[in-house]
């Protein structure tokens, strides 16, 4: 039999690491051409093992009930495991702020995947917006795919088109606003396409480019009557731009979209203020070709009118609908609104942008796309928000104009300060190619994460403001509210356990916001729900929110975020080891990055009632706080019992640094009694867990996965040592190397020859630990924590081939860019995309700086 072909999978062979110099275009970054296809067909986890099933069969059964009573509420489960997104290599570099809704786009020019709805997506494509639809026919699709190649580095992305039989290449380049110390312009709802068109050739040519853009998320209420378009120019913030706006509402929010082009001497542009979608296309691909140009009209289209006439059953009806549209467009000239839509139907618009070139020049022609959704509330309707960008823009929904305005003229500003912050890392000869694109694109999460960046808000004398409380820290009050979810799936705002892997991205570029996270966490400790509850794993009686613990979550969009807290209804989250702990180390490690001793006494009060309730679980009085025997922590699916090296190691952290914030705000006698248990608790961590080679996964003795390598055993050093703490008698040195090592060899370099990151558990022999659905998982955030541990330790060359098999496999293998996973498997499966913790990559750059300055120098 002939041997299977060696594929090389080593970094060096890396598929998208850019390999040749394109002009004008980044040397580094994810780049693929549009012959690309993902050729792993992957798909969400739905198959336990049947060893597994008995453990499952309760909890199926508790959750089909919640289903099914959210199902009759007309309310989205938090997790809806019966709807889960499928798999769709296609997604590139979204746009738009932080916090404001967020468009996808994909590689080969589609947009997709929606949230304008705060908090919910669509994971649609639209025709009308994209390089290839099924409508609109009389477009002549099909540009060759060879010819086009696509990079992204988020914030930005690059397309670039060779057009051989013109002598003529374009380059799209795509800009939203998102860089780091920025809490105005990173919040706004806008990005800029810059198409540079290069004549090579020996004539002229003339070139237009049209934008083209419709109504809705590509959902069937994009067919819901009232939607109509308006043509508008502005100069507003010193740069006349001239488009169309695409009036809507969605789910009963007003929301309006806005396409722009920009004036200069040797650019026409022209606008159509209206097409039909899902017609052929063919009045305005015919007006295109005409002469390059669209006419600016309101003039009824030509494959089927605005008003949708296939719900009236009288030909006399249709005649009246017609005669109303023709007395209408004789009422509103051209440069006014166009007809509104009717049941069934949808609006689209245009924007052109003309131009000559002469041979060998090259000039730039600048569309945008803006989206002005200031006003917005949740499921349950109980608050009003303002989006942070309305502080500049308004509540009143009229200003796409302006926003068209002040993008095309400060998106130059934009890209000097994205510039600035990642051209060192990008020029750093000693960093890996395909890091740079790994810590730069996984930060698409800030914005398509579900992020929410918000002002309470108030209707006063008919007008919808910014509604500002005596009591609100000063932070929330100057910064504003954030919130993000665990994962496009997975529809929790600010998973606490989740979020503390993922904060380093937060306090590394926008620091305040992290700050404004900790407050209202601080907040809802102690808040208290008593609602009753049956958890839907064990199927034991709670209440929603217990005072004093840490929540695991501030909320679930479909109802009332902030207000209604832990919307994760598992396991009673109360009772988790890691949440309490999660807080003091995050509140600690924040101080030693800002030096902000108001925040941290501000913090104490909070840090000293979530210490005291996780004493309680110090169950034999040994200074070590001991699991419950289910799985009370971050690894949801994977039971703990007594002691173990993920929470036990927390909590010496954890205790580490409350007695280091209770000398700083002067409390001797907190730090007296914590010392004492720190004291106990460090040598019994030891006497029972540490076996020479790694720290077991528990002190059980019955569960037979009690001596398991976990790849996240050490969680709490990593933390500690990342703050600036150094105590080698809680976690030696030579212990944390020696561990290290372990995992490294059978976590890692065990699976695909260390291609596919960090296995979250193996047995002694190196074999995949089976006990749970998630031990035999590659948490992709962990393998990025586990890396920035190793290079804390000096282990530079473990930790990149360790973070690299979970870049290879989600961003190159699984065809997951631009979506990465809380998790996968050897089997091609992957769980909960587009997920939080895979911000963790910035934890390993947080540890280059802190540990090799020198390095990140060179």
């Amino acid at each position: 039999m002939p041997k299977p072909q060696h594929i090389d999978h080593s970094p060096e062979a890396s598929i998208t690491t850019p390999k040749e110099d394109i002009a004008n275009v980044p040397k580094f970054g994810w780049r693929v051409n549009f012959e690309h296809e993902c050729k792993d067909k992957c798909d969400p986890f739905v198959k336990p093992r049947l060893t597994h099933i008995p453990e499952l069969i309760g909890l199926s059964y508790r959750y089909m009930k919640v289903w099914i009573k959210h199902k009759r509420q007309g309310r989205i489960m938090f997790i809806d495991h019966l709807n889960q997104v499928t798999h769709k290599p296609i997604y590139g570099c979204p746009i738009g702020g932080i916090g404001c809704g967020t468009i996808g786009r994909g590689y080969r020019g589609e947009f997709c995947r929606f949230q304008m709805v705060p908090g919910i997506y669509e994971h649609t494509i639209v025709p009308a917006n994209s390089e290839k639809g099924k409508h609109l026919k009389s477009w002549e699709w099909g540009f060759p795919r060879q010819n086009a190649t696509y990079h992204a580095l988020y914030p930005r992305s690059w397309t670039v088109y060779d057009i051989p039989e013109f002598n003529l290449k374009l380059t799209c380049r795509q800009i939203s606003p998102v860089f780091p110390n920025d809490y105005k312009d990173t919040s706004f709802p806008m990005a800029v396409f810059v198409w540079s068109v290069e004549n090579m050739g020996q004539d002229s040519l003339d070139v237009s480019i049209t934008f083209t853009f419709k109504n809705g998320r590509g959902v069937k209420e994009d067919c819901n009557p009232g939607n109509w378009t308006e043509p508008f120019e502005s100069e507003a913030e010193g740069q006349k731009v001239a488009g169309m706006m695409i009036r809507q509402n969605i789910r009963d929010m007003k929301c309006t979209y806005g396409i722009a082009g920009a004036f200069k001497n040797d650019v026409d542009v022209s606008t159509k203020s209206q097409f039909n979608p899902k017609g052929s296309g063919q009045d305005l691909w015919e007006d295109l070709t005409d002469d390059g140009k669209l006419k600016s009209s309101t003039d009824q289209n030509k494959d089927q009118p605005i008003v949708n006439c296939k719900t009236l059953c009288s030909v006399m009806l249709k005649v009246l609908l017609n005669i109303i549209q023709f007395l209408l467009n004789l009422v509103l000239p051209s440069k006014e609104r166009s007809g509104s839509t009717g049941k069934g139907s949808e609006i689209g618009t245009a924007v052109c942008l003309f131009t000559t070139v002469k041979p060998g020049d090259k000039k730039d022609l600048e569309f945008t796309l803006t989206w002005d959704m200031p006003v917005i509330h949740f499921k349950a309707r109980k608050h009003k928000y303002l989006r942070r960008y309305a502080r500049w823009f308004g509540s009143s929904g009229d200003a796409c104009p302006q926003l068209c305005s002040y993008a095309l003229k400060n998106y130059p500003m934009w890209e000097t300060k994205i510039e600035e912050w990642q051209n060192p890392i990008l020029s750093n000869k000693s960093l890996p190619s395909w890091y740079k694109s790994a810590l730069f694109n996984e930060l698409y999460f800030v914005s398509d994460g579900g992020s929410l960046w918000l002002d309470m808000a108030e209707e006063k004398d008919g007008q919808i403001q910014r509604k500002i409380s005596p009591t609100e820290p000063e932070v929330i009050t100057e910064y504003g509210k954030f919130g993000y979810l665990e994962g496009h799936e997975y529809r929790m705002i600010n998973t606490y356990d989740v979020h503390h892997y993922a904060s380093f991205a937060f306090i590394m570029l926008w620091p305040k916001i992290q700050l404004s996270i900790q407050y209202d966490m601080a907040t809802a400790v102690a808040s208290e729900d008593t609602t009753p509850i049956v958890f839907c794993m064990e199927g034991n009686r709670g209440i929603f929110k217990t005072k004093n613990a840490v929540p695991h979550d501030l909320g679930d969009p479909e109802d009332e975020p902030w207000d209604k807290v832990n919307a994760y209804i598992v396991h009673p989250t109360h009772d988790w080891k890691d949440l309490n702990l999660k807080f003091i180390l995050q509140t600690y490690r924040d101080y030693s990055q800002t030096q902000d001793v108001d925040y941290l006494k501000d913090m104490y009060p909070v840090c000293q009632a979530v210490m005291e309730h996780a004493r309680q679980w110090d169950t034999d009085g040994d200074g070590l706080i001991e699991n419950g025997g289910y799985a009370d922590q971050t690894f949801d699916a994977w039971t703990m019992t007594g002691v173990s090296a993920y929470c036990g190691g927390l909590w010496l952290a954890a205790l580490k640094m409350y007695i280091e914030i209770s000398r700083i705000v002067g409390n001797t006698e907190e730090v007296k009694k914590y010392t004492e248990i720190l004291d106990k608790g460090k040598e019994a961590f030891d006497k029972k867990l540490w076996n020479g080679s790694y720290y077991n996964y528990d002190s059980s003795t019955t569960s037979g996965h009690d001596d398991s390598v976990m790849a996240d055993q050490l969680a709490g050093h990593w933390f500690l040592r990342a703050s600036g703490l150094e105590d080698a008698t809680i976690f030696p040195p030579t212990h944390v190397k020696t561990a290290l090592k372990t995992i490294f060899k059978n976590n890692v370099m065990g699976f695909e020859n260390g291609n596919m990151g960090a296995i979250n558990g193996t047995r002694p022999d190196g074999k995949m630990d089976m006990s749970s659905v998630q031990s035999e998982e590659f948490w992709v955030g962990v393998t990025y924590a586990l890396a920035a541990n190793m290079i804390q330790e000096g282990m530079l060359d473990e930790a990149f081939q360790t973070a690299w098999g979970a870049y290879h496999t989600c961003w190159e293998t699984y065809g997951l860019q631009f979506q990465t996973p809380e998790a996968y498997m050897l089997d091609r499966n992957y769980r909960s995309l587009g997920y939080m913790r895979p911000l963790c990559v910035w934890a390993m750059q947080w540890a280059l700086e802190k540990f090799h300055p020198q390095l990140m120098k060179s």
